[in-house]
């Protein structure tokens, strides 16, 4: 009984108008012939009854059903402009309330649908613009020592330029490679396959490859790690990335002589890694700009892509696992953690 005398819909509101205007005639009526007046003024009486009633339907349709009508297409004509700067205030418990709802969920998922093209374009913008200045120094290095090999004549020089050429492409090679890879994390095309593994081996395998038995290792190497085994669960290939790209970036910066520490400890149920390079800090206001594409520090010493803490960002991003860099008196030191599993 309750739903069938409810509202909340334009049809039951419009059936329930007329249904009330129709018995008000017949009462008017009822009235207007059962009074003791004259024909003529019982029809005055009734036409006047009537017009009231008909001015009430209409102020009726025009509360409930025209005006939130034109709010409804206001609204509608300004989202096709693009223009969600005003909601629909339409609120009335019926199909146009459900409909301004949906009209305003639309117009929101459609601005931050907008806000993210906009941010995937000027991305790519930079992405390109980057990767032209980029690719910019290796082809000049090749065009050189090309026409230097066309001209030259000693086979020793020949060969130190074909090999400055292969040198050049191979890096070129590597920076187009690091670059899908970061995009396909960036997308979210490439999805993590996780596995429950050894951290404390991952660690001793990567960091044994790239810091032990160096020709040119110049650098006193510290290491703190468990005794024991540490369980994580997580993507195997994508850590180790990030432990090769946070050790390499280590090594590259040491100071000649200097100390790189390596720890790994336990705590509160996490497992902590960090890494430490004696060498020049960077500046606090550059810290944050590490982990940009293509940023390198204008006074390293060596010359990289730019794109190795970049992919350990998005890694580990994509794990929403924290991470730092952190600039001390004496060096540098990066640094992750991860859940014990």
């Amino acid at each position: 009984m309750k739903a069938w005398f409810s509202l909340r819909t334009v049809r039951k509101k419009i059936v329930m108008l007329s249904k009330l205007a129709g018995i008000v005639l017949v009462a008017a009526y009822l009235l207007s012939t059962a009074l003791p007046l004259s024909e003529r003024v019982s029809f005055w009486l009734w036409l006047g009854l009537a017009l009231l009633v008909v001015l009430g339907m209409d102020a009726f349709l025009g509360r409930f059903i025209s005006k939130p009508l034109s709010h409804l297409n206001a609204s509608a004509k300004r989202m096709a402009g693009l223009d969600f700067s005003t909601p629909c205030a339409v609120s009335s418990q019926d199909e146009f309330g459900e409909l301004s709802h949906s009209l305003n969920t639309m117009a929101d998922k459609l601005q931050t649908a907008l806000a993210r093209l906009e941010q995937s374009l000027a991305e790519r913008k930079e992405l390109v613009d980057s990767l032209s200045h980029e690719m910019k120094t290796p082809l000049g290095i090749i065009r050189a020592y090309a026409e230097g090999l066309q001209e030259e004549t000693d086979p020793a020089k020949q060969q130190k330029y074909a090999q400055v050429i292969v040198s050049e492409v191979e890096r070129m090679n590597d920076l187009i490679v690091t670059l899908l890879d970061l995009s396909a994390l960036e997308s979210g095309a490439t999805a993590l396959d996780l596995s429950r593994f050894d951290f404390v081996e991952l660690v001793e395998t990567v960091a044994g490859r790239l810091l032990l038995d160096t020709p040119d290792a110049d650098f006193t190497l510290e290491y703190q790690l468990p005794a024991h085994k540490v369980f994580v669960e997580t993507d195997r290939r994508r850590m180790e990335q990030v432990l090769d790209n946070l050790i390499l970036n280590a090594r590259k910066n040491v100071c000649p002589g200097g100390v790189l520490r390596l720890a790994l400890t336990e705590g509160d149920g996490t497992l902590h890694f960090s890494i430490f390079n004696q060498g020049r800090p960077v500046p606090e206001t550059e810290l944050p700009k590490l982990w940009d594409k293509f940023y390198r520090d204008s006074s390293a010493p060596y010359r990289g892509s730019g794109l190795g803490l970049s992919i350990v960002a998005q890694i580990l991003s994509m794990q929403q696992l924290p991470y730092g860099a952190q600039a001390l008196a004496d060096g540098m030191r990066f640094y992750f953690s991860l859940p014990i599993g």
